[in-house]
């Protein structure tokens, strides 16, 4: 995720710009962008994509991005196959740290046993050189966002398939013996 290149959409901004009071990035995607997000999050158009972060410095060498992103998606029905409109509006929270910060080394040297809380804050992540990819940080929220059932509204699975009690019901393990029966008219 902190890579350059290595996702869709991505919007470096430099770690040497951040000083102690926060700063807001708003970021939005161009129509390539919104095409190659719509092939990587297999959904059928992404429309828009807008975002707004805000960085500031976490502990002495860390970086604190808190965001909301907007995203507004089409995807294909699981019943019908019929176009489905989603909106997406997520806020989220992370924390990043250079990968030689001491902190970082603390968290992933393995030492000592580490407790997560699952609804607190995610573990810092570390980045290596001078920037963080925010872009795609606010992308891989927004893909955790979507549906991954879309369902259009008021469409229900209409026929079940219905089993016959007769062709189900399970075959006696003597049945097997009564195919092997002698013939006693035969001897």
């Amino acid at each position: 995720m902190t890579h350059p290149g290595d996702d869709e959409f991505s919007y470096p901004v430099k770690v040497g710009h951040i000083s102690a009071n926060p700063f807001t990035v708003r970021i939005s995607a161009d129509p390539a962008d919104l095409a190659r997000l719509a092939a990587q999050w297999g959904v059928r158009d992404v429309r828009s994509f807008e975002s707004e972060i805000v960085l500031g410095r976490w502990k002495r060498d860390g970086v604190r991005v808190k965001g909301h992103v907007s995203v507004s998606i089409e995807q294909d029905c699981v019943v019908t196959l019929e176009p489905v409109a989603q909106q997406i509006e997520e806020d989220f929270e992370a924390l990043y740290l250079p990968e030689n910060s001491r902190l970082a080394k603390r968290a992933h040297d393995g030492s000592a046993e580490m407790f997560l809380d699952p609804e607190g804050p995610d573990a810092p992540e570390t980045f290596s050189g001078d920037s963080i990819d925010v872009g795609a940080a606010a992308a891989e929220f927004a893909a955790l966002a979507i549906d991954p059932y879309p369902r259009k509204p008021g469409v229900e699975f209409s026929d079940r398939i219905e089993s016959d009690p007769e062709t189900d019901k399970k075959p006696s393990p003597f049945a097997v013996l009564h195919g092997l029966k002698r013939d006693d008219s035969a001897s």
